[in-house]
């Protein structure tokens, strides 16, 4: 077959069990580009996999290797090394953290790392002065004399890899620190040694940013080496063109970027899948996506298709390795079924397909290749498809039921795959998707392209470089600041190696800056094809592997971590079920690890759907202990009357806190307070015990800083969106009690909104103005009260109710029990009186926005699951309803149940907590990772009386939040067991009475 000059590219796939290659004709289109393919079992070297699969393609093929324009590689080759922590791919690096104002010292480089990984790879790390606000204001300049002086104790350790991370960097237009620091290393430590900057690796998220740049750094060199290989098998077989690896989110990346970002490519085999998909069955794809399902030997992977012809990237954390990083992926969800799972029958009749596999032994170990263990192919084969070498035997019951299984199965990752309940094109791709049957609930069509088998390859030969910008705009120019981002944006991709001629926009954001006014984030990204010619010059010019490189490569050998386990203790697995707190015979409770993860878990069920995630501040507490830090609680019943405490919070928009972590802004808000009022703290107060703020507020009675007992009690007993909405205020004559506030920066910038207040609006305007001029984030502090007050108007025992709440989610998950963890949860918070589940199904829609006062508002729909998503009884919970529809600002509202007939019943509004279970978990989800075909349960759970009291539902009832509705209550509050009281006396019971 012949094809015009300038229009052949190699597409090329390496995974885990076979290497797929494609020679495409770019100048046609769908299944007719295809002039030849290959699939070859993967060799333990990538290399030698690569080389022998190219040859061979091009053999089945009358093109000559000179006429070739391109070639892509899509591989997990890197991402293996790292899961293998394989130490004579992956290096010991240094970690250098632009940070000052102690903004994120709390939780420094590797907080979050396993153990055995984190040992592997940590060489050196520090925090030094540095650092970015979101809105591209600075922080704190760099300081170059702690940058060499940091160069000095990396080159005395002879660490050649450093990771350079600066708060903001982002959004760092004006004064490039990543860059500076990047100059001055380069001077100290000279030319041979790798800087990896984070602006280039990964986008906004401090911990999760710098995590992607070292996982990064760690495997520079062995990229390199792969790639230079790469590069000399290309010679050897006469290809004549550039080399491109793909990127996790399906776009090329020219040989030299590849080389500076390896972890873009760690995950590029779905992608190339789906965009293969796309490819060939362009025709076939809806106008709103369609389903990718790519079934290969052990895992189906199942992945959303835009109409643009690129996958859905995931809005959430990604884990590599046990590392959680905010990578460009696809969102893309799997199951442990493939051509080679294992079919087990069990006494009852029932039949389980895998998720253990045979794998590449398909051909010697299914039924169907004269093997002795039957496989899901095998019950394809008995159902007539023409695979193997042997005629399989299985009796028609259990054909019938794997089937049944195997259908089951498909259907509910397709549907968690959907975003919406409308029935979808399914696009089946890989080698078993003989398993896949022609109708699926849910599903219009199932189209099965000429070529599916390849579809990796393919994606990997069709993909484009990309290119991204974004920027904050000042003003009302909105067209002038899009025309300009998007300009950015083509150069962007220009520089890579993309050819501006033809332009693909993938995305286009606008959105109004939070907190802010006059203000609009625009964010343009686009993809262009590549200028082969322009590329191939460069490589030419900056790749000249020799033979040694290229016969290194040829013998390579892993090297695993082979040390000692006694030498390197794993983290102690804890015996959650016998597990007791250590109270002090004076009442104190010294909170262990153990205790923090499960207050985490239950602040945040109390946040029902808001205060944010106890995620970083729980990582931070951590630290804390492992530095010999201690917090305490003390029970609200032993405070002393004159006893002063301030209650305590974080304010602001979260996406601060996700960029910009920690700081001393509470810290100094306390000790703001403490000069203003003219007294001395003796306890402390969580304003808000629901989310990030429960957990939070224990950082700043430990004894690295107030070393002061924090109350078990809070003035919410939840979370709530606005300033005024505290228990205290419910008694208040008017708001001037609750002031006066401090806020604080962390940085210097310090105000107090005074008692002086004219009206009982203008505190809250006035705490708003001054948190936008601290960057949209800051510490808070509120008027101190003496413990007589706080035992009349404080929510009491919220962090024991917390405990008991993580405590029996953490014991089911431990004891694989969550699909009965309601029970558990009805039991911790007082009983079936006191919290019920008033709904299980999975979310249909979710419709939010973000208001100017930077509040999440809208509402998400769950519905009934169906006979065949049904796996426990308690899915069967809210029988009668269709479906429940929560609306939110911030926190959960209310609970709105349909029935068949579309009337609507009011099920619970605040000041109910209403909270969102992850099934599969056990734990709360947040508004912002409400997603469509997620499984929950909808609870509730009664609030103290006081919030049921009519001056407190015209504080915080639904009507104050645009509900019509009455609040009617339905539970009996109990109040929680003291977790002193119980283990100080050894008090088994479970409850108090009021």
């Amino acid at each position: 077959m012949s094809a015009s000059d300038g229009t052949l590219v190699v597409g090329v796939d390496v995974g885990g069990t076979n290497t797929d290659s494609v020679l495409l004709d770019v100048s046609k289109s769908s299944t007719d580009a295809v002039v030849a393919s290959h699939k070859a079992p993967t060799t333990s070297n990538v290399t030698h996999s690569v080389q022998a699969t190219l040859k061979a393609l091009l053999d089945k093929s009358t093109a000559d290797p000179a006429n070739i324009t391109a070639l892509a590689i899509g591989t997990t080759h890197f991402l293996n090394a790292i899961i293998e922590r394989d130490t004579s791919r992956v290096e010991k690096i240094a970690v250098l953290r632009l940070a000052s104002h102690n903004f994120s010292t709390g939780t420094p480089p590797f907080a979050d790392w396993p153990s055995a990984l984190k040992r592997i790879i940590n060489g050196h790390s520090a925090i030094i002065p540095g650092g970015c606000n979101i809105d591209g204001t600075l922080i704190g300049p760099i300081d170059e004399e702690s940058i060499r002086e940091q160069a000095r104790q990396i080159k005395s350790k002879g660490l050649k890899n450093v990771a350079v991370i600066g708060i903001g960097c982002s959004t760092d237009k004006d004064y490039h620190q990543e860059d500076e620091v990047r100059k001055i290393l380069l001077n100290e430590l000279g030319e041979d040694v790798n800087i990896v900057l984070s602006h280039n690796i990964a986008g906004p998220g401090l911990l999760a940013r710098e995590n992607a740049t070292i996982l990064n750094a760690s495997i520079l060199n062995f990229a390199q080496r792969t790639i230079r290989a790469f590069i000399g098998a290309m010679r050897r077989i006469g290809l004549q063109c550039p080399l491109y690896l793909t990127s996790n989110a399906g776009h090329l990346l020219p040989f030299s970027e590849a080389m500076q970002a390896p972890i873009r490519i760690f995950s590029s085999g779905a992608t190339n899948s789906i965009r293969g998909a796309a490819f060939l069955a362009r025709d076939s794809i809806d106008k709103s996506g369609s389903i990718v399902v790519d079934i290969g030997g052990t895992t189906s992977d199942v992945g959303y298709l835009l109409s643009n012809g690129y996958p859905r990237l995931s809005k959430s954390y990604t884990a590599l390795a046990g590392v959680k990083v905010n990578l460009e992926m696809p969102s893309v969800e799997s199951i442990g079924l493939g051509g080679g799972s294992i079919l087990h029958s069990a006494d009852d009749g029932s039949v389980a397909v895998g998720p253990d596999s045979v794998g590449h032994d398909l051909i010697t170990k299914a039924l169907s290749f004269g093997g002795d263990v039957t496989t899901a192919t095998d019950v394809a084969v008995a159902s007539g498809a023409k695979i193997g070498t042997t005629t399989v035997s299985l009796s028609s019951d259990v054909v019938k039921k794997g089937k049944a299984r195997i259908r089951k199965m498909l259907e509910a990752v397709i549907d968690r795959a959907k975003l919406s309940p409308e029935p979808c094109t399914v696009i089946l791709v890989g080698g078993g998707s003989i398993l896949c049957p022609s109708e699926l609930t849910g599903v219009s069509k199932v189209v099965v392209p000429e070529h599916a088998g390849v579809a990796n390859a393919i994606g990997a030969s069709i993909a484009k470089i990309y290119g991204s910008a974004e920027t904050i705009i000042h003003g009302s120019d909105i067209q002038g600041g899009i025309a300009d981002v998007k300009a950015r944006a083509i150069q962007n991709a220009v520089a890579k190696g993309g050819d501006e001629s033809s332009v693909t926009v993938l995305h286009e954001e606008i959105a109004g800056v939070p907190y802010v006014e006059n203000q609009t984030s625009i964010k343009i990204e686009v993809a262009l094809p590549a200028d082969h010619k322009r590329v191939y010059s460069e490589m030419v010019k900056t790749a000249a592997p020799d033979q040694l490189v290229d016969e290194e490569m040829f013998e390579e050998t892993k090297k695993h971590e082979a040390e000692d386990a006694e030498d390197h203790p794993e983290d102690e697995v804890v015996d959650l079920k016998s597990y007791k707190p250590k109270v002090e015979s004076n009442g104190l409770w010294t909170l262990s690890e153990t205790d923090l993860r499960f207050l985490s878990i239950g602040c945040y069920i109390l946040g029902c759907g808001g205060g944010g995630s106890p995620y970083a501040p729980y990582l931070q507490l951590k630290q804390l202990l492992a530095e010999g830090e201690s917090m305490k609680i003390i029970r609200i019943e032993d405070l002393k009357d004159d006893e002063m405490m301030p209650p305590v919070a974080s304010v602001g928009t979260p996406a601060v806190s996700i960029e910009r972590p920690g700081g001393d802004g509470v810290w100094h808000a306390m000790q703001e307070m403490e000069k203003e009022m003219k007294t001395k703290f003796e306890r402390l107060i969580a304003t808000e015990i629901g989310g990030a703020n429960g957990v939070a507020t224990l950082i700043w009675g430990s004894s690295r800083y107030y070393d002061i007992p924090t109350v078990d009690g809070d003035m919410m007993g939840r979370a709530y969106p606005q300033f005024e909405m505290v228990s205290q205020y419910i008694h208040a004559k008017s708001v001037n009690e609750l002031l006066p506030v401090t806020l604080c920066s962390g940085t210097g910038h310090n105000v107090v909104i005074p008692a002086t207040q004219t009206d009982e609006t203008s505190a809250g305007i006035a705490i708003r103005d001054a948190c936008v001029a601290m960057g949209s984030a800051a510490g808070a502090a509120g008027r101190p009260i003496p413990g007589k007050l706080m035992r009349e108007v404080g929510i009491p025992n919220t962090y024991s109710l917390a405990w008991r709440l993580g405590r029996v989610v953490a014991l089911a998950q431990q004891a694989g029990t969550v699909s009965t963890v309601t029970k558990d949860i009805i039991e911790a918070a007082g009983g079936p009186g006191s919290a019920r589940v008033l709904f299980q199904g999975k979310i249909r829609s979710v419709e939010s926005t973000l208001t100017a006062t930077a509040h999440s508002l809208g509402k998400v729909t769950v519905e009934r699951l169906s006979e065949s998503e049904m796996e426990t009884e308690t899915d069967r919970i809210g029988e009668g309803l269709k479906e429940v529809v929560v609306p939110f600002m911030n926190e959960n509202l209310g609970v709105l149940g349909k029935g068949e007939s579309g009337i609507e019943t009011v099920l619970a509004t605040v000041p109910d907590l209403i909270f969102l279970l992850d099934t599969s978990t056990g734990e709360a989800i947040g508004v912002q990772e409400y997603r469509y075909g997620l499984k929950v349960a909808v609870m509730i759970m009664a609030g103290h009386p006081l919030w049921a009291t009519e001056r407190a539902l015209e504080i915080a009832g639904p009507k104050v939040f645009g509900l019509e509705h009455d609040y009617v209550p339905t539970l009996q509050y109990v109040k929680p067991v003291s977790v002193i009281e119980e283990f100080r006396h050894g008090h088994q019971g479970r409850l108090e009475s009021p």
